[in-house]
Order: C-alpha cells, then sequence, then structure tokens
C-alpha cells in the first residue's frame, strides 16, 4: 500500500491534462468575448442590409418587358 501511496504522489500524467484544459478554456474565453464584442455591430449592419433590400424598387431582368 505504502508503495501505490508513493508512486501515486509521485506521477505527473495529469498534469499534462490540466495544461491542456485550461488553455483550451482561455481559448474559448478569448472566442466569446471577440464573439460579443462584435456582435452589436454585425446585428446593426445587418438591419441595415435588411432594410436596404427591402426598400429598394426590384426591376425585372428584362423577361416578360
Amino acid at each position: 500500500m505504502t508503495n501505490f501511496m508513493n508512486k501515486f504522489l509521485k506521477d505527473e500524467d495529469g498534469a499534462v491534462t490540466v495544461d491542456w484544459v485550461v488553455l483550451t478554456a482561455a481559448i474559448v474565453g478569448l472566442g466569446v468575448a471577440g464573439i460579443s464584442s462584435v456582435q452589436s455591430g454585425v446585428v446593426g449592419l445587418a438591419g441595415s442590409i435588411g432594410s436596404a433590400v427591402n426598400d429598394d424598387t426590384w426591376v425585372g431582368a428584362g423577361v416578360g418587358e
């Protein structure tokens, strides 16, 4: 039992996993922060484009004219 505890306390295999989890969480956090910072601008631009498309008078492509 003592050998098992000593081996368990010296084992560092899980440290790499913890590093990857922290790095992945940081990348996801930066992605969410980036998306939230441009979201309002993109929504406003999409609304402007939508209203411009709806307000324009569409002329046919010469078919049936």
